[in-house]
């Protein structure tokens, strides 16, 4: 499948399954259009009416563009065949093992943020606080179900997770005293909003956590809106200092700087500058996903409004980046020559299979979006999965499952989606969030316009 389209002066080729990328003149962009459909002839004519009056273009030219198209075709580079569709069911199918946990060891928090989707940490049911015996046995369960995989991961959830973080460091430090034991190598993500960062937190997670999630949706205006105490008070005064404190530490450790944009900020790109310009440069910022009647939910009329946000986000970011003061954005993150692998690209995040979600009581979800819903409980720590029918129709999530992702151009990129959002979108998880999918897209093209620009100004 190819897929075509123009941004910021580039015309840009995309040959999905090949994954190859190419860069062309504006005949070339023509031709390519044409050339499955066509005879030589009939774009040669075509290219002749179009561009006739170049200098540049006659007839000898079209047809060594022509050629070079062929060339290209037969070298597996453009219009190539979809061999993965046959494979996508069997990669899921072939693997039991269990990589990565997401510990909620706080269904509480400090804050009363409106969207939140953990209904103010509780998830509909009641606050809780995980026990140590309980994160204890999710490591053993993690560990008697990772197989031979030696690299696991564990992310601290809540809720908020400092509300519990003697157990955080309690379960560290047991995960750590398995490793040796097991040939098991445990990587830790810790998510907060801040509030209870204090010099303790920072030391210890910049020593133990390879990642974390800091939340912060911009603008002090923009934050406050909905990011408020239970008193009714905004947050961002009392947490972007601690944040300023807590990645100035982290040296060459990751974080990320994660909002979420809303039907009140579709010009989400001045609060993605504004952290820029607090000194934070690892960031991220995500649509809200909402029930559509909520004040705060993206709406039709919003798409015009952010695709062109996304195309002025990838401009500016080219600008800091030849200025010397660049920011990473977690969704422009394109490895175009060293991965994912085929296997990532067709089967996705995992959830349900490879990937899931523990209770403060030790029940297993899918993921964190779906816990509490009783019809996705998977099961327990202590017994493991009981629930196959629901884990089954997880494993037969894949880029190829939905007839809507089946000609689309970034299936390989999205690997079908996120389940969670098509479930709460559609009511199910072999549905379509057809809004994700369009602003998806359109992350997807800015940010290989991007990759193209700096690799053409040697950035």
């Amino acid at each position: 499948m190819v897929h075509q389209y123009q941004l910021n002066g580039y015309s840009i080729v995309l040959d999905t399954c090949s994954g190859s990328i190419h860069c062309v003149d504006d005949v070339a962009y023509d031709v390519i259009a044409m050339y499955e459909s066509h005879t030589a002839e009939e774009i040669t004519a075509a290219m002749l009416g179009k561009y006739g009056g170049r200098e540049d273009v006659n007839q000898a030219e079209i047809r060594e563009c022509i050629a070079d198209v062929a060339a290209l075709k037969e070298a597996g580079q453009l219009f190539t065949p979809d061999t993965f569709a046959p494979l996508a069911a069997d990669f899921k199918n072939k693997s039991n093992v269990i990589k990565a946990l997401c510990l909620h060891v706080a269904h509480t928090c400090n804050l009363n943020c409106s969207y939140c989707f953990a209904s103010q940490g509780e998830y509909q049911g009641e606050r809780a606080l995980m026990s140590f015996e309980v994160g204890k046995q999710a490591i053993d369960f993690l560990i008697a179900h990772s197989g031979s995989r030696r690299n696991l991961e564990v992310d601290f959830f809540g809720g908020e997770p400092l509300m519990n973080w003697e157990v955080v460091k309690q379960i560290v430090a047991y995960a750590r005293e398995q490793e040796k034991i097991h040939n098991k190598n445990f990587r830790f993500t810790l998510t907060t909003n801040g509030i209870l960062i204090d010099d303790e937190v920072i030391e210890f997670s910049n020593r133990e956590m390879d990642n974390v999630v800091l939340s912060l949706d911009g603008r002090k205006e923009v934050h406050d809106h909905l990011r408020k105490d239970c008193a009714g008070a905004g947050s961002y005064d009392r947490i972007v200092p601690k944040f300023q404190k807590f990645a100035a530490a982290r040296g060459d450790k990751s974080y990320y700087i994660r909002g979420t944009y809303t039907h009140n900020n579709t010009d989400f790109t001045n609060d993605i500058f504004h952290m820029a310009d607090l000194g934070f440069t690892e960031l991220s910022m995500e649509p809200v996903v909402c029930a559509p009647e909520d004040p705060y939910a993206l709406t039709e009329a919003d798409l015009p409004v952010l695709y062109e946000q996304y195309e002025i986000l990838a401009k500016e970011m080219l600008k800091r980046k030849r200025e010397g003061r660049p920011f990473t954005f977690y969704h422009y993150m394109l490895d175009l020559t060293n991965g994912p692998c085929v296997y990532k690209r067709i089967s996705g995040c995992g959830s349900g299979t490879e990937y899931m979600a523990v209770t403060p009581w030790g029940e297993l979800f899918p993921c964190h979006q779906f816990v509490g819903d009783e019809a996705y409980s998977l099961g327990n720590i202590w017994d493991g999965v009981k629930n196959e029918a629901v884990q089954e129709e997880f494993r037969s999530c894949n880029a190829y499952a939905r007839e809507e992702c089946r000609d689309c151009w970034a299936k390989l990129y999205c690997s079908g989606g996120c389940a969670a959002n098509a479930y709460h979108a559609s009511g199910s998880i072999q549905g379509v969030y057809e809004y994700g999918c369009e602003l998806f897209r359109k992350r997807m093209e800015c940010a290989i316009m991007l990759k193209i620009a700096e690799s053409e100004e040697g950035l």
